[in-house]
């Protein structure tokens, strides 16, 4: 799991680019996209408790509602791809069609090519590698198919699991950003890691 995007001002050279909408496919995995038929599922995934724990959606101190899974499914995640912040995935399990979590590109800065990958996953898939596989089919298509220079990623520092996910992935921890996020209750250190073209 890792930080949700925010509002930002793009400038127009910015919003002329997009990434291309594509279905992305791993050993295990189909990542696609968001539709009616997974609100049930994100709802469900974003009000776990431990999901709760360190991804302060819809914001801090808000409880996640059903309406946020269907503006999630047909506005948040289909527009951040429309106005060239990035692009998100349902990740969905190729031999069942059960859907295991989401995972996805925001804050992209086309101008210096550097993007950010966040994602979160369903409890009953955690600790499948299903993050890990999902994570780093995403950077290296950012890196190898949108000429992406660095992509960020950004985790509690004491999301242990999470972290793992970025290490696994071939991320380099860069460092601590002390007191960079709110969480429904108090405030948590951000853990920095990135990838580049180089590291692959």
């Amino acid at each position: 799991m890792s930080s949700a995007p925010g509002p930002a001002a793009r400038s127009a050279s910015e919003e002329a680019r997009r990434m291309p909408m594509v279905v992305l496919e791993t050993e295990r995995l189909t990542l696609r996209a968001f539709t009616d038929s997974l609100i049930d599922d994100v709802l469900a995934a974003m009000t776990d408790p431990e999901t709760r724990r360190w991804l302060p959606l819809p914001e801090p101190g808000r409880p996640y509602t059903r309406a946020d899974a269907e503006e999630w499914c047909r506005v948040t995640a289909p527009s951040m791809r429309a106005t060239g912040d990035g692009q998100q995935w349902a990740v969905t399990v190729t031999a069942t069609g059960d859907f295991a979590g989401a995972v996805g590109l925001l804050r992209t800065r086309w101008p210096s090519l550097v993007t950010e990958v966040g994602y979160w996953f369903s409890p009953r898939f955690r600790g499948s590698g299903y993050a890990t596989e999902a994570v780093t089919a995403v950077s290296r298509w950012a890196i190898l198919d949108q000429e992406m220079e660095r992509v960020e990623l950004k985790a509690a520092t004491g999301n242990r699991a999470s972290r793992r996910v970025a290490e696994k992935a071939g991320f380099t921890f860069e460092g601590i950003e002390r007191n960079a996020m709110p969480l429904h209750r108090g405030r948590t250190d951000l853990a920095a890691y990135s990838l580049i073209p180089s590291d692959l």
